[in-house]
C-alpha cells in the first residue's frame, strides 16, 4: 500500500521518475509540498531543523568527483551477463544514482530475473566496482580547485552518495579531499536511496544547516531529483552526451564540469 511515508519509493520505476520531472515539474513540486506537510516528524526534522545560520555545499561522488561510473557500469554489465542479459549504455545511464540494491532490484524486475539471486548480485557488483575504482579511478576535472574555492569562503562541505561508505572513504583519501570534508553520508544504510531525498536531508542535518541553505552538485538525473525534493539548490554536471537534454531543466544551474564553477556562478546561486 502506498502511503505518505513511502510514496517516494513506490511512486514508480526510474522511467516514471523521468516522466514526472521531465513533463510535470509544476505538478511534482505541488505534490512534494503536500508530502512535506504530511510527513512524519522523522522527515520534518530533516527538512526544518537548523540551529545555525551557515552555508554548506554537498557533493555527489560517483561521476562527479571521481570518474567511477565506467567501473560501476562494467561491474553491473558483467553481473547481468551471468544471466544472459545485455544491458545497453542508454539503459545503464537511465539508472545511475540509484543505490546498488535498488539498481539490482530495478533491473531484476525489468528483465524478470529470479530475486533469490539479488543479494549475491549486489555484493558482487559492489566488490567488483570498489576494486576497479580503487585501482584505476581518477579525479574529475576541477576537483582540487572547487574544494579550495569553497574552503576559502568558509563553506561547510560534505559528500552525499548512494555508494557504500567503504568506497566513499577510499575516494576521499585517493583524491586528497578528506581534510575539506565535515562529513561523508552514504545512503547505504538509510531506508531510501536516491531519487528519494533522504541522503541529502540526513547530510544537511549532520552539517547542522537547513536544506534550503545547501548548494549541491550532481551528475545524475536521479540525484538531481533527490536534491530538488530536499529543497536544495542544484548544480548539475551531466555527461557530455546527455548535456543537451531538456530533463536537466529542473536544476538551478547546468555546467560542463566542476572547473567552470567560480565566483560568478556562486553569486548567481546566492541571489
Amino acid at each position: 500500500m502506498i502511503t505518505g511515508n513511502n510514496i517516494f519509493y513506490h511512486i514508480g520505476t526510474v522511467e516514471t521518475w523521468n516522466s514526472i520531472v521531465y513533463f510535470c515539474i509544476p505538478i511534482f513540486l505541488l505534490l512534494l509540498c503536500g508530502y512535506i506537510e504530511k510527513a512524519p516528524s522523522y522527515y520534518a526534522a530533516r527538512l526544518y531543523i537548523c540551529a545555525m545560520k551557515s552555508d554548506a555545499v554537498i557533493f555527489d561522488m560517483d561521476g562527479l568527483l571521481i570518474d567511477s561510473e565506467p567501473f560501476w557500469e562494467e561491474a553491473g554489465i558483467e553481473l547481468l551477463k551471468e544471466f544472459n542479459i545485455h544491458l545497453t549504455a542508454e539503459q545503464y545511464y537511465s539508472s545511475t544514482g540509484l543505490r546498488t540494491d535498488e539498481w539490482v532490484a530495478h533491473w531484476f524486475s525489468f528483465f524478470k530475473i529470479d530475486k533469490q539471486h539479488a543479494e549475491n548480485a549486489v555484493t558482487g557488483i559492489i566488490d567488483k566496482a570498489i576494486n576497479k575504482i580503487e585501482k584505476y579511478g581518477v579525479a574529475m576535472p576541477g576537483v582540487p580547485e572547487i574544494f579550495s574555492f569553497f574552503k576559502k569562503r568558509g563553506f561547510k562541505m560534505a559528500i552525499a552518495t548512494s555508494s557504500p561508505i567503504k568506497l566513499a572513504d577510499i575516494v576521499a583519501d585517493k583524491l586528497n579531499i578528506r581534510e575539506y570534508l565535515d562529513c561523508i553520508v552514504s545512503a547505504e544504510n538509510l531506508e531510501y536511496g536516491k531519487p528519494h531525498p533522504e541522503v541529502y536531508l540526513d547530510c544537511a542535518m549532520q552539517l547542522g544547516v537547513a536544506p534550503v541553505q545547501c548548494i549541491c552538485f550532481e551528475d545524475s538525473f536521479n540525484g538531481m531529483v533527490a536534491v530538488k525534493a530536499a529543497r536544495m539548490k542544484c548544480v548539475v554536471i551531466p555527461l557530455a552526451s546527455s548535456y543537451h537534454l531538456e530533463k536537466w531543466g529542473a536544476a538551478d544551474m547546468k555546467l560542463q564540469s566542476l572547473a567552470q564553477f567560480g565566483e560568478e556562478q556562486l553569486n548567481m546561486l546566492m541571489k
